[in-house]
């Protein structure tokens, strides 16, 4: 579900005066339609992306996804319970800690949320 994301970024209008923030980092899988059209819209509204990083292919490393936890508002902003391995390994019968959630992150990315973006003024937003 793209909510908060969505909202956040289609405040954004092209021509629309409101100082547009720019994007330090998406986080994303260049395949997902969903990636795809978050990084069409910012790229349709003006809005700067400073650095894609497919997280199949490049380790987010557990002092950047603590960070992002952290500005997200919490572990299980970014933890994406909808990965099929989430039910595959049975992890939705269990209560899983914060560690425990990055733990899966670090391990697998499909635990994290995709697309997740890190902004200019600080901002995680994730879909």
């Amino acid at each position: 579900m793209l909510t908060g994301l969505v909202a956040y970024l289609f405040k954004f209008k092209k021509d629309h005066p409101m100082p547009k923030p720019s994007v330090e980092k998406f986080y994303g899988l260049p395949y997902c339609s969903t990636c795809q059209k978050a990084e069409q819209h910012l790229k349709d509204t003006g809005i700067k992306l400073k650095k894609y990083i497919n997280v199949r292919e490049e380790k987010v490393t557990k002092t950047e996804l603590k960070e992002l936890c952290k500005l997200a508002g919490g572990v299980e902003k970014v933890f994406s319970k909808r990965a099929m391995k989430y039910r595959a390994w049975g992890l939705d019968k269990k209560k899983l800690s914060d560690d425990e959630m990055l733990r899966y992150m670090l391990e697998e990315y499909t635990f994290i949320k995709r697309p997740t973006v890190l902004t200019s003024d600080k901002r995680v937003l994730c879909g």
